[in-house]
């Protein structure tokens, strides 16, 4: 029997495997992977399909004596970049984000009215797509001046949930002409990449009473400054969280690696004895 010569698979095939659908966000640093919930845009369903398809000229298709299709007349007239999905958000920023043109109502907030203008206001500075990679990295795409391209559609069933469905595309800016409104950034599972994680992102704490907020560096044994943004709600010192009164706050851990600032958040709840 013949050996299998040229038919081979590469040693990190299976490592680069990206898996599970990801997530999109309104915000990500890649340097610092950490995702607030809060930043998640909608619960998605079915999978993200993201696209990056650039549209060819041929600009010796004309001259006599070269070939059709030949590499030096090759020219690149745009790139189509673009991120959709099915959703199963129907709040009234879900909803104006999937019109893309769109005002929610500022008397009555339940309400929200398409638009025939179009202003630059309507577009997103940014969104992210993060997936995680088989080897414990990730995979994650920006894209720029986003707004959505294909209005908004939802489909119910019987005895079922009702999706939305939005593709969400970028847009090249007049004030920078030579940028690809998408970038894509792969890190390695098992990197030395810089971050900050906490073991929560949520926390309940009962006043007069403490919690304890774990924080893990990469690298590790990094130095960690701690603040409560509303001290008379909680304070915090080496992560230990100390319930003041009855309310909400946030903690943010942060830490500085040459000149880079790295950090994370978990929002606290302090309830009363009794509720405690």
């Amino acid at each position: 029997m013949a050996t299998k010569r040229f038919t081979q698979v590469k040693y990190d095939a299976f490592k680069e495997i990206q898996v599970e659908a990801g997530v999109i966000l309104k915000h990500f640093n890649p340097n610092n992977p950490v995702i607030d919930r809060q930043d998640i845009v909608c619960v998605t369903s079915g999978g993200i399909t993201i696209t990056a398809k650039p549209e060819y000229s041929d600009y010796f298709e004309d001259v006599d004596n070269i070939p059709n299709g030949s590499k030096e007349g090759k020219m690149i007239d745009n790139w189509e970049c673009s991120l959709s999905t099915t959703a199963l958000d129907t709040s009234a920023e879900s909803i104006k984000m999937m019109l893309g043109v769109a005002d929610i109502d500022v008397t009555d907030t339940n309400r929200i009215t398409p638009r025939r203008d179009i202003n630059l206001t309507d577009f997103i500075d940014e969104l992210w797509w993060v997936g995680d990679r088989a080897d414990g990295g990730f995979v994650a795409v920006q894209v720029l001046n986003v707004l959505s391209t294909d209005g908004f559609a939802l489909q119910t069933t019987k005895n079922g949930k009702g999706t939305t469905s939005v593709t969400l595309t970028g847009h090249f800016s007049i004030d920078a002409v030579d940028t690809v409104p998408m970038n894509f950034y792969v890190i390695e599972g098992g990197s030395q990449a810089t971050s900050l994680v906490l073991d929560k992102s949520s926390l309940t704490v009962t006043e007069d009473l403490t919690a304890t907020i774990t924080a893990t560096t990469t690298p590790a044994g990094k130095t960690v400054t701690w603040q409560s943004l509303n001290t008379s709600v909680a304070t915090v010192s080496g992560g230990v969280v100390t319930g003041q009164s009855e309310g909400s706050t946030i903690i943010i851990a942060s830490f500085n690696d040459d000149d880079i600032t790295y950090s994370a958040s978990c929002a606290v709840t302090v309830v009363g004895a009794s509720e405690g």
